[in-house]
């Protein structure tokens, strides 16, 4: 995957305290409320680690938050941890994705997210993870997903998740 290009004077950065978070509204409450209430606090605890997409007014147009996690082997389908050890195994987690309500429908929602998956492939040649999950807040953002080949965990149909080697045969390509 080559570089993802956002529009013409948008620039990404992680989140600073200064971010103007208060006016960022994707539409979905849940999303917008982590990152006006949580986001800053849960990376200053080095929880998790926001990116912010800044337009070319300064205003918050969108973001994305990762962090690590386990899961027990056997959340995980038969034919992906069958030479596996039975154990928890090191995830990296797509934890919140929110586009501002104002850059909807230009795909900024797909270009932050072959951002966070680049971000999880430059990681795992450090810190090594089985997967990138994510839970999804309702169908629409399940369909979104599942566009991206993620693909449901068995007996967690709103959890999805892309095991590693695709995520590293994506970046290949």
């Amino acid at each position: 995957m080559k570089g993802v290009a956002f529009p013409a004077g948008w620039r990404l950065e992680g989140l600073q305290r200064s971010h103007k978070r208060k006016s960022f509204s994707s539409g979905e409450e849940a999303v917008d409320s982590w990152l006006r209430q949580n986001a800053w606090q849960s990376q200053s605890k080095r929880l998790t680690s926001t990116k912010v997409l800044i337009d070319e007014n300064d205003r918050l147009a969108g973001y994305y938050t990762l962090a690590t996690a386990q899961v027990d082997f056997s959340d995980l389908p038969p034919e992906m941890v069958r030479k596996l050890p039975r154990q928890r195994l090191p995830v990296a987690v797509l934890t919140w994705l929110g586009v501002d309500h104002s850059a909807h429908r230009r795909g900024i929602g797909a270009r932050l997210l072959a951002t966070a998956l680049r971000d999880c492939f430059e990681a795992s040649q450090t810190f090594a993870f089985v997967a990138v999950i994510l839970d999804c807040l309702n169908n629409e953002a399940k369909k979104f997903y599942e566009r991206f080949d993620f693909q449901p965990l068995p007996g967690y149909p709103m959890r999805l998740f892309r095991p590693a080697g695709r995520l590293e045969a994506m970046m290949k390509t």
